[in-house]
């Protein structure tokens, strides 16, 4: 991994996500830390309401850039106060919204309860300003649970498909063209008033880049962490054919929480069988997958000395 990073001078991107429990924010704050260690310039970003990130590395992150030690940078989306930021933009728009029935848009966009998902795109909106920044060498994303990390990043197929109904209706439904394109996200600071037709072709090729970006697999990495359990397995199973169906690449399967050898404890020997019958699972129906174990260690993983230690364990030469 680290030999394909060493010789590329643009960002790429980590994602770390999987069901959860499983230990992924723990593993992409390691992976973080050892990135930094090895002379990259790493930003590591949690859109995980939990913001478990600031427990892993025992330091108060929040929802501004802040540097935790050198080449090493952290930031938590706050989804809540994304959601409501995104809504006051929305909001004196939202009475407009009922023209929008009729056109073919409410097939994605729920006009009365405004769509379960709201939350994921404002969430989005930020996630693109973050994904666009030339300042580092690695953007790592410790990502929400399975279910809606899914989500997220399908996003830009469906901001792509409204866009692209919008385009095609603007010349006659040049009004509504302009209320729909304020409640999106990419959309510029400065609006023009009237027919922008050169703003939603640009809101259009800020998606596609977005796109772009999350189905290259030289520049992104999606990190599939589980534990030898069944529901684990069965869930990353599920989520791997998701996101291959969305064409984002799956880089490698973290299985984590193994239990070590140990003669002298009988529930030990019988844990550790029965998670060997599952590694055998596991190696048959991910073989096509780079494949990284992490044993179960004594300590609870947090601090920078206990994350140096799981990211030597994890990419150990």
């Amino acid at each position: 991994m680290l030999e394909k990073i060493r010789g590329k001078r643009n960002t790429e991107y980590f994602f770390y996500g999987g069901k959860g429990g499983v230990g992924k924010t723990s593993i992409a704050a390691a992976s973080a830390l050892w990135f930094s260690s090895k002379g990259k310039k790493v930003l590591i970003i949690s859109t995980d309401p939990a913001h478990s990130l600031s427990d892993s590395f025992e330091t108060k992150i929040g929802g501004e850039i802040k540097q935790l030690k050198k080449n090493l940078f952290a930031v938590e989306i706050d989804p809540k106060k994304a959601m409501e930021e995104y809504k006051e933009k929305i909001a004196p728009h939202l009475e407009k919204m009922e023209y929008l029935k009729g056109l073919g848009l409410e097939d994605t966009f729920d006009i009365a309860g405004m769509t379960p998902g709201i939350d994921e795109i404002a969430a989005f909106d930020k996630f693109l300003q973050y994904m666009q920044s030339e300042d580092y060498d690695i953007i790592i994303f410790d990502t929400a649970p399975t279910g809606h990390t899914l989500r997220f990043l399908s996003l830009p197929d469906v901001l792509d498909s409204w866009v692209g109904k919008l385009i095609m209706i603007r010349m006659k439904f040049s009004g509504i063209a302009n209320i729909v394109k304020k409640i999106l996200p990419f959309s510029e600071e400065e609006e023009k008033p009237g027919i922008d037709t050169e703003q939603l072709d640009k809101m259009k090729e800020r998606i596609e880049t977005a796109k772009q970006i999350l189905t290259n697999p030289i520049k992104t990495h999606y990190n599939m962490v589980m534990i030898p359990e069944e529901m684990s397995i069965f869930e990353s199973e599920r989520a791997i054919k998701t996101l291959k169906e969305y064409g984002i690449p799956v880089y490698s399967v973290i299985v984590n929480q193994l239990i070590p050898p140990n003669d002298k404890c009988d529930f030990c020997k019988e844990k550790r069988k029965l998670q060997q019958e599952r590694m055998k699972s596991i190696k048959k129906k991910f073989s096509k997958l780079r494949l990284l174990e992490l044993p179960m260690l004594r300590e609870e993983v947090k601090g920078f000395k206990a994350l140096e230690k799981v990211g030597k364990l994890l990419y150990k030469p």
